[in-house]
């Protein structure tokens, strides 16, 4: 393996403001047709004021439950050289995941079990898709399925997970920490019990 210079190694070190420019995504038409699900502001994957997180838009398909987002991963996200990582793609399924489970359920939930399967590498600068869907509602147990494509239509990786439904208690307090912003409004009055 060839060893980098220090000019080389420099361009992956983004001061803090360079790393928000980065990370900023704005919504695509693609994902602005459902409605927008709200975020806490530490999210590692949505949470807009995390410096160092993904600042993704979430939304939901009705009636259907289907939650997609879009990302460009960049060079700062790569495992292997010009690869991005398993573990950040794994992320963004489970949180497209776990809001397909919420929103099924209009209730939050964690995760109890996330299986990822790899089919192919993802490249720095490449567009990707991100679905998740719900599959079976159990009395304590939601199952879900997703997937991410490639700009190409490609296959990226699939995945499923079982998802725990918190207590009314927990729920209610883990909204209270929802940012406040107009667009995604409708979507966090629904999971406060609002109609």
């Amino acid at each position: 393996m060839q060893r980098e210079s220090g000019a080389a190694r420099s361009r992956y070190r983004p001061s803090c403001m360079e790393q928000l420019a980065l990370f900023t995504q704005a919504p695509s038409a693609a994902t602005a047709n459902g409605m927008e699900l709200p975020h806490t502001a530490g999210c590692v994957v949505c949470g807009r004021e995390n410096p160092l997180g993904l600042r993704l838009s979430l939304h939901v398909d009705e009636p259907g439950g289907i939650v997609r987002t879009e990302f460009r991963p960049t060079a700062q996200h790569i495992g292997f050289e010009g690869i991005i990582h398993g573990g950040l793609l794994a992320t963004v399924l489970d949180e497209a995941m776990v809001w397909a489970a919420t929103w099924a359920g209009k209730r939050f939930c964690v995760a109890g079990e996330l299986n990822t399967r790899f089919r192919a590498g993802a490249a720095p600068g490449k567009l990707l898709t991100v679905t998740a869907q719900v599959e079976s509602i159990r009395s304590r147990l939601i199952e879900t399925t997703g997937k991410i494509l490639d700009e190409d239509g490609r296959v990226v990786a699939t995945g499923d997970g079982k998802y725990i439904p918190l207590d009314e208690k927990r729920h209610l307090e883990f909204v209270e920490t929802f940012v406040s912003e107009p667009a995604t409004a409708a979507a966090a009055k629904l999971l406060r019990g609002g109609s």
